[in-house]
This record gives C-alpha cells, structure tokens and sequence, in this order.
C-alpha cells in the first residue's frame, strides 16, 4: 500500500489516544501537553499520541 504525505497528515496530525479508554481525540498538540485535554468518555487526561503502522 503506497503512503501519501496527505492521508497520513489526516491520520496522524494531532489525533490522539486515551490511555484508559482507548477513545481517539483530535485535537492540537500543544493542548495535549499542556494538559488542557481530557477524554470525552472517561474524564481521563493520559492520552498518546496514535501508533503508526
């Protein structure tokens, strides 16, 4: 399968993981590590960002 710099910009720029729910959040870097962020299912503030295949 070919990657192409726009679908991964889509599925990886500033989305990301809840580390206790497994829920994805999209939402700018900066917030995340601010700590600004939290998940909308469990409240959580621990989140990663998605792993790339």
């Amino acid at each position: 399968m070919v990657k192409f710099p726009e679908s991964e910009a889509r599925f990886f720029r500033s989305t990301f993981v809840c580390r206790r729910c497994k829920a994805k959040i999209r939402v700018p870097t900066l917030k995340v590590i601010q700590g600004k962020v939290r998940c909308r299912k469990c409240k959580g503030t621990a989140l990663r960002p998605v792993r790339r295949k």
